[in-house]
């Protein structure tokens, strides 16, 4: 129980710093203490659904003038995330990881080409296309147990022109819709583990209130690297884990 509350601390704390839903820092985590993918997939959504409404609540002063793409975003997300109990039901473990993997690999390419700070106009996109892009971010996301900022967060800032913060702020209230989705559809199909994800995610609370406060103090070029180096530290993990 401590070890699983540590857990939700740290979590936490990366969630609100880097606007994530935690999965990709806590099922690394979950696999090396034991837990096998689908277990730590299950944890790891339980967790974002807490640490996601409490860091949306904390942004929202922020985060108002791209609440209303997220909201189209996120609904899209939703729809994907109602998905993940059948597709984690039908594909294997390791499938799962490479997936995370190759996930993780196009988030630090695009994050490390685009800039930390948007100078032009936000690029318009049709509800449609914003719908689009949430619903098949929200399959994925769910389907590996993230919660789709990883995955959206460089498709805002490399091909929507978002500034970095503002891109993670808005992934985080994505994660709110597709967490919800995901703890529903993998609740629905018997995956859940409702005490361990239950653990993690009040402690994470803790961790997400720091992690914002610290996050707004961080100038853009430096949140930047952040974000990078601990994609790749991820990676690193994921790759001894898998291979």
């Amino acid at each position: 129980m401590f070890e699983l509350a540590s857990f939700g601390i740290l979590t936490g704390f990366i969630s609100g710093f880097f606007g994530v839903g935690g999965g990709m820092i806590l099922i690394p985590m979950l696999l090396v203490s034991g837990f096998v993918m689908k277990e730590a997939i299950a944890i790891s959504i339980m967790q974002m659904v807490f640490s996601s409404i409490y860091g949306s609540f904390l942004n929202t002063r922020k985060a108002k003038n791209i609440l209303k793409d997220g909201l189209i975003i996120g609904i899209g997300g939703f729809v994907g995330g109602l998905q993940s109990g059948f597709i984690v039901s039908n594909v294997s473990n390791l499938t799962l990881q490479y997936l995370f993997i190759a996930i993780l690999i196009f988030s630090i390419i695009k994050i490390f080409i685009a800039p930390a700070e948007n100078k032009g106009e936000t690029q318009e996109k049709s509800k449609l296309t914003l719908f689009v892009i949430g619903f098949i971010t929200g399959i994925i996301a769910m389907s590996i147990g993230v919660g789709g900022a990883v995955l959206l967060t460089p498709i805002l800032v490399g091909f929507l022109n978002y500034d970095l913060k503002a891109a993670t702020a808005l992934g985080l209230f994505f994660v709110i819709f597709s967490s919800v989705a995901g703890f529903t559809s993998l609740s629905l199909n018997g995956h859940m583990l409702f005490t361990e994800g239950a653990i993690v995610g009040l402690a994470s609370l803790v961790g997400v209130y720091f992690g914002i406060k610290v996050k707004n103090m961080v100038h853009s070029n430096s949140y930047k690297k952040y974000i990078l180096l601990l994609n790749t530290i991820i990676l690193i993990v994921m790759l001894y884990k898998t291979l």
